[in-house]
């Protein structure tokens, strides 16, 4: 059938009921032994990359130990994988109190790509989420509840807590005050220009604080970014103008998290203070926060052959328009051709098209995540801490892109024909998630039908934490159900306009 070729029903003359529609629809799906082969092919093609992917991943570190498997991510208080280094001078504070501080100086190292192979490079800078500032926590252990005030590299003043959680305060870069005070099971954090008027950030509630608590100065820094690798970074600040108030004891330092080269006994990076009269400079690397990509791999790279599988689902989903309808066997002589109703037959193609894509995505997720997730397990990767809820929007959600990108391809070879379209469906759907995960144009996922792809991100992206933008380093630019509705947005417009085009050349053809 040519795109200007009117569809009309084989029923008799006299109106045609929807489920008569639909009846007609998966008896055609059914007679065409491609559309099974395309949908099995999805699968197959899905399920295979993604296992082959999982089943080669390999993660292994340098410890103290030597080299050998990563170990498992620390996690914070939700459950989620974090990071916790940083160097903390501090001291015990039991009950009600807080500390006070000026940020007056604010430095760095950052090592960049090597001029002369073999030397390294390392110039003067900070990164834009450096950390210099204030921290009460419950304890030293790795991954316990924070509250934090701090000043940083390039996004002025923030309040931070629990890792996951951040709250912005004024726009500054250059010396600030900062304050953090605790009463009871609260914490609130200030900024001051000039050490008289505050300005409060926020009040929060860091999970199961105890009656005595670390509070104190501290320094960090997350690495700077290389092609989807971070390299070595440091921040120094120094703190003047402290006072504390509920805590009067001796300054302890620890170089929280820090981690030991191969020998087991040498620091790697370590951080440091140094006393100059009332000031104390401060220098520390590392980060508190989300682990996005040091906490392990995630279950979406079990989905990335999903998009290869995508294509022979687009192809068979734009050339099922132009299938001949089977026979349904012998009767009298046939009834006039009953009145076209294009909008009501391409609603019933698109929801036929749509439920067995659904299906067909919804078995190729179902196997390829719980599988995938078991080999990467079984070869003793980190992997990334997921919920149930999330493991089943990962399944679940990349089922309904599916759907959706294939009520896309039977839209657009309504209106241009089924080779046009097949092409064009891949070109829209597929080209763009691969351009992104090779970290090319990932802008793309935002303003293309690709960016339903966003509905299997199984990691958060936060916003304090910068990551290579490419799909390798968990960056999506849409949240998921945002990614998903600019997908089926534009299955919906794409059905949309070929009900109105078909609709005015059956009119026309009429007339």
């Amino acid at each position: 059938m040519s795109p200007s070729t009117a569809y009309r029903s084989g029923r008799g003359a006299g109106p045609d009921g929807f489920p008569q529609l639909l009846r007609a629809e998966w008896a055609r799906f059914r007679a065409g032994r491609g559309w099974a082969l395309a949908m099995a092919a999805s699968v197959l093609v899905t399920v295979s990359l993604g296992l082959l992917i999982a089943g080669s991943a390999r993660s292994t570190c340098v410890t103290g130990k030597g080299e050998g498997p990563c170990p498992a991510p620390l996690l914070g208080p939700d459950g989620t994988a974090v990071k916790d280094k940083y160097y903390f001078v501090h001291q015990p504070l039991t009950g009600n109190g807080g500390i006070t501080a000026r940020v007056s100086d604010m430095t760095g190292q950052i090592r960049l790509p090597d001029a002369v192979p073999g030397v390294r490079n390392v110039a003067k800078g900070v990164v834009p989420w450096a950390k210099a500032g204030l921290l009460i926590r419950q304890s030293l252990k790795p991954g316990t509840p924070y509250a934090a005030v701090m000043l940083t590299g390039a996004h002025g003043v923030r309040m931070q807590y629990d890792y996951t959680h951040d709250v912005a305060g004024g726009p500054h870069n250059g010396p600030q005050w900062l304050r953090l005070t605790r009463s009871g099971d609260t914490v609130s954090g200030y900024e001051s220009d000039d050490g008289r008027t505050w300005t409060e950030i926020g009040t929060v509630r860091p999970a199961g604080l105890p009656e005595t608590v670390e509070i104190g100065l501290f320094a960090t820094s997350p690495g700077t970014l290389w092609d989807m690798a971070k390299a070595f970074a440091q921040v120094t600040a120094t703190f003047d103008q402290i006072g504390l108030r509920g805590a009067n004891g001796p300054w302890r330092n620890d170089d929280v998290g820090v981690s030991m080269e191969s020998d087991g006994r040498t620091p790697h990076h370590p951080g440091g203070v140094v006393k100059a009269g009332d000031k104390l400079v401060v220098t520390g690397g590392g980060d508190i926060g989300p682990a996005t990509v040091e906490g392990g791999l995630r279950a979406d790279l079990t989905l990335i052959g999903g998009a290869v599988g995508l294509i022979p689902l687009l192809v068979a989903a734009a050339t099922f328009l132009t299938s001949a309808r089977p026979r349904t066997g012998t009767s009298p002589a046939p009834a006039a051709p009953a009145e076209p109703r294009p909008a009501r037959v391409l609603v019933a193609a698109g929801g036929l098209v749509g439920v067995v894509a659904f299906v067909a995505g919804l078995v190729a997720s179902g196997v390829v995540v719980p599988a995938g997730l078991a080999l990467l397990r079984a070869h003793e990767n980190p992997i990334q801490p997921i919920t149930l809820g999330t493991g089943l929007r990962v399944i679940v959600g990349y089922a309904a892109l599916t759907a959706a990108a294939a009520v896309l391809a039977l839209g657009l070879a309504a209106l241009a024909g089924r080779i046009v379209a097949a092409g064009l469906a891949v070109t829209l759907v597929v080209v763009p998630y691969l351009l992104a995960t090779a970290g090319v144009a990932p802008w793309l996922l935002a303003i293309t039908p690709a960016a339903g792809f966003a509905i299997t991100q199984s990691v958060p992206t936060f916003a304090h934490v910068d990551v290579d933008p490419s799909l390798i380093g968990g960056y999506y630019p849409l949240p998921p159900w945002a990614g998903l509705a600019v997908t089926c947005g534009y299955a919906a417009l794409a059905l949309g306009a070929a009900m109105v085009v078909r609709h005015r050349r059956a009119v026309a053809g009429r007339s």
